[in-house]
């Protein structure tokens, strides 16, 4: 497993549903942003041209809502990557509280073809090294 990303997550007025928390698809969006910005800040820059990454699956347990002014954070785990896949766990929290717990695993795709593309043994080993 790779180290822990942390992302921030800004809720808008519009996150919020009729009764009055984040409406559950918002956290689908949050959990795409988290992993894309995990990507962009590990990838090397000829890589974040040439590889774009679509999401296969995503499996959520809900835990509590979130509401407007809370401050919340994506944990995002890169837990392996195996060809073109790579198999995320991301868990939504505020503060301490898990909101949801996210299991996912993306496709890795060549920006010019459109077609998976297997991420390159040098470049997995970048994803699973400490950065400080």
């Amino acid at each position: 497993m790779g180290p822990i990303f942390q992302h921030n997550i800004a809720i808008a007025a519009d996150d919020i549903d009729f009764m009055g928390h984040v409406n559950n698809a918002n956290y689908l969006t949050w959990v795409q942003e988290a992993v894309i910005a995990h990507w962009q800040k590990i990838a090397p820059s000829e890589a974040l041209a040439t590889h774009l990454w679509v999401a296969l699956k995503h499996e959520i347990t809900y835990r509590k809502p979130a509401f407007l002014n809370d401050e919340v954070i994506a944990d995002v785990l890169l837990e392996k990557v195996h060809g073109a896949r790579a198999f995320y766990t991301t868990i939504i929290r505020r503060g301490e509280e898990v909101l949801a717990e996210v299991e996912s695993s993306w496709c890795c795709i060549d920006a010019g073809t459109m077609r998976p593309m297997r991420i390159a043994k040098d470049m997995v080993s970048q994803f699973f090294a400490s950065k400080d």
